[in-house]
């Protein structure tokens, strides 16, 4: 499964440089003079590696080349590297680990989980809406604003390492971590990454925060995440599961990766040959490999494989254990120099070392562009799935609106608020989210557009069904809030709505056939009641503006903008994950369950697609306050598969509000290739206004890393594109093909 690299010469280059600059940093005429030196330059005494003049791999080698074998091995360690001063870390199990003090100038760093927003942060910061509801913005530019917003909510609260954002590619609906992902689809997926990636790290130059992008690879489920092998072929590994990392980091420099808890093809990730072979070496990846909590299992291999530093207090990764797989010839000095080296210089190259963090934390980070970010993803990432009859927007002629269910209220019921949707939430396993203190419920912002249009609204919890239905009857339109709660820890157990939901949107619709429903929810969900309904809006967890987002939707003062990153299924039996053997596996004699992904490239739409299913609703699916129609297809380039191929068509917007479509190009392969269906290999967003047309060209670069018209070839391990003929689609989803034209490619 590995792909030949050769980490000897990786190694070699790495020795090369610390040895050079070793020999440099003893050619200076004593102490004195080097002190003399530094000062002139404006850094501390004793300190080289502080000089900002030098690039970030000399100065790493610089500091190296003045450590002792401990100090280096601080690195290895994040407690210990992030603590310069502390000496003593002890582990969960109580066995203490003692250090020498780190070398002078380091700066002390401080992880946050933060890959939706910044967890645990000791202050107030801005709840941002999920990332799967950032995807569905299917917009680089807010992807990009909330990861420079996040930046400051993290260094102004005294970290500045974001342990995110994530990338999964939605096998499963079911999947307890498909909130904090951005979608199914490597692509989509990649980009937006390495968009927040970008704008994480290189949003304030003053307060630089550093990414680390996970979880690395094919963490496709909760359930037995850390007993549980994925496997499957080498191919799937890489045009699937390695692709969205591969296309994140053409884009953008993470300073980490972060490798998982699962294992892949009986190793565990983070002690995987892939680490070596595939990421740092076919990827290119420059950065470190960290741990996951308790996802290191061993010393000498995981070090082997590649990985650089082990997440918490050591435990594997202690003095004594290294230094016993050195004296034992298990890891060589070459392996501890090379990681600590990636440590330190991603340190450096993130601005860690050059900018230290505020000693006060303030009380709040909010602040108006965070709250407009906030408010913005939570709109833009909305999805219109049904409308008929024009149930939306709501107006004058909408009358009494009956607004029910618990999540539309501040105000708790049997403890189910709109704080509950605010973000993800894990109710039967780890619960990483925090209380949303700040949220603007969708009950107050409803109420108070409505008293614009001089509409009346009611209010219902929903808690209890008959009196929601009485509710209903009494007013002319009826909102029902519903929701299902999703996290890290545990998998859903079905696709049905939390608290009765199902039945309480089925009552309510009997009761009153103008029912709207606003779903909060952080993957797809079953509908039993669809055509009962007129209306469904998709709103994942909004965050902590979600009321304002929702009223300016509901009532039509902002289109909606919002595309599916995920595909809605029918019923779970519709999934490719339909056997035990594929999720959550089979538990073997050493109590790993193995799970078989046997469905191979066939994931998320391509899944339905290649089995001809019709899904609930595709992946790229939205509906809007206006209507779009295309014309004029025409496809140049592609010649011998490395020329720019340019899709060239005419938009139009043939209602009568201005709107904002996003245009996506889909193509299909020549059968020799074996790839399944047709995939995503471009797309633009274009704002028209009524009657409005324009000509959009999208170009597709067959040499990037998103591969758009290849395959992975595992008998030479290299992307191969065959001759034959590339058929172009252009539509409103993976399932919609409004132009079509197909090219040969010699």
């Amino acid at each position: 499964m590995s792909v030949p690299r050769s980490r000897s010469r990786r190694r070699s280059a790495v020795l090369v440089v610390l040895a050079a600059v070793s020999l440099a940093a003893g050619a200076v005429d004593g102490p004195a003079a080097q002190a003399a030196g530094n000062a002139a330059a404006g850094y501390p005494a004793g300190c080289p590696w502080m000089n900002t003049h030098l690039d970030a791999s000399t100065r790493a080698s610089l500091l190296l080349s003045s450590s002792s074998l401990d100090q280096k091995l601080r690195w290895l360690d994040e407690k210990a590297a992030n603590s310069p001063t502390q000496t003593t870390f002890t582990s969960f199990s109580g066995v203490a680990t003692t250090y020498p003090a780190q070398v002078a100038c380091t700066p002390t760093v401080v992880y946050a989980d933060g890959a939706d927003f910044v967890r645990n942060a000791g202050s107030d910061v801005t709840i941002y809406p999920s990332q799967v509801d950032l995807a569905a913005t299917w917009s680089s530019g807010l992807a990009y604003a909330k990861g420079k917003a996040q930046a400051n909510d993290a260094f102004e609260t005294g970290h500045n390492v974001i342990l995110g954002p994530d990338l999964e590619n939605g096998r499963t609906p079911l999947d307890g971590r498909t909130p904090e992902d951005l979608g199914e689809d490597s692509l989509l997926g990649g980009n937006q990454a390495a968009a927040q990636i970008n704008g994480l790290q290189n949003g304030d130059a003053d307060e630089p925060v550093m990414a680390v992008l996970k979880h690395y690879v094919a963490n496709e489920q909760e359930a037995d995440r850390n007993n549980m092998s994925t496997n499957m072929s080498t191919r799937t590994l890489e045009e699937v599961y390695n692709q969205p990392f591969n296309i994140a980091l053409s884009q953008s420099s993470p300073g980490g990766i972060m490798c998982s808890y699962n294992q892949i093809n009986g190793a565990y990730a983070c002690e995987n040959p892939i680490l070596d072979n595939v990421l740092k070496g076919q990827d290119g990846f420059q950065g470190y490999v960290t741990s996951d909590f308790f996802a290191v299992h061993s010393t000498a291999p995981s070090l082997n494989a590649g990985l650089d530093q082990e997440l918490n207090n050591p435990i594997h990764y202690t003095p004594a254990n290294i230094q016993a797989a050195l004296d034992s010839g298990q890891v060589t000095m070459a392996q501890i120099n090379e990681a600590a080296f990636r440590v330190v210089r991603s340190y450096i190259a993130s601005g860690l070392f050059d900018h230290l963090m505020p000693t006060t934390v303030p009380t709040t980070t909010q602040t108006p562009y965070s709250e407009a970010v906030a408010e913005q993803v939570a709109q833009n990432g909305s999805v219109l799935l049904k409308n008929s009859g024009q149930a939306l927007p709501l107006g004058k002629s909408s009358g009494t609106i009956a607004v029910i269910g618990q999540t539309a209220s501040a105000t708790p019921t049997n403890g189910v608020s709109a704080e509950t949707v605010c973000t993800q939430e894990a109710p039967d396993g780890m619960d990483n989210a925090t209380d949303c203190p700040d949220v603007v419920a969708p009950l107050t912002s409803i109420t108070s557009r409505a008293a614009q249009d001089g509409l009346r609204v009611t209010y219902d919890t929903g808690s209890d069904i008959a009196s929601a239905v009485a509710a209903a009857k009494t007013a002319k339109t009826a909102v029902v809030f519903a929701y299902a709660e999703e996290g890290e820890g545990a998998d859903r157990t079905s696709l049905s709505l939390d608290g009765n939901g199902d039945a309480l949107i089925s009552a309510v619709a009997a009761a009153n056939p103008n029912t709207i429903v606003v779903l909060e929810t952080g993957s797809a969900v079953a509908m039993p009641w669809l055509s009962q309904v007129k209306g469904v809006v998709e709103a994942w967890y909004p965050g902590e503006q979600q009321g304002t987002a929702l009223a300016k939707l509901l009532f039509g003062d902002a289109d909606f903008t919002g595309r599916l990153p995920i595909t809605f299924p029918a019923s779970l039996a519709d999934t490719p994950t339909d056997t035990t053997a594929q999720y959550p596996g089979i538990e073997d004699s050493n109590g790993i369950y193995q799970t078989s992904f046997s469905e191979g490239l066939d994931v998320g739409y391509k899944w339905y697609e290649a089995q001809d299913i019709k899904p609930l609703f595709p992946f790229g699916y939205g509906l809007s306050y206006t209507r779009y129609s295309y014309s004029g297809i025409k496809v140049n380039g592609g010649g011998n598969g490395k020329s720019a191929i340019r899709v060239s068509f005419t938009v139009r917007n043939d209602g009568t509000k201005t709107g904002t479509v996003t245009l996506q190009v889909y193509v299909t392969q020549p059968a020799s290739t074996g790839e399944p269906g047709h995939a995503l290999v471009g797309y633009q967003q274009v704002t028209l206004k009524p009657g409005q047309s324009q000509k959009a060209t999208i170009t597709i670069d067959p040499t990037s890393a998103a591969h758009p018209i290849s395959y992975y070839d595992t008998k030479t391990s290299s992307w191969v594109t065959a001759a034959g003929r590339y058929t172009f689609q252009v539509g409103s989803d993976s399932q919609t093909a409004a132009l079509s034209q197909a090219i040969e490619i010699r």
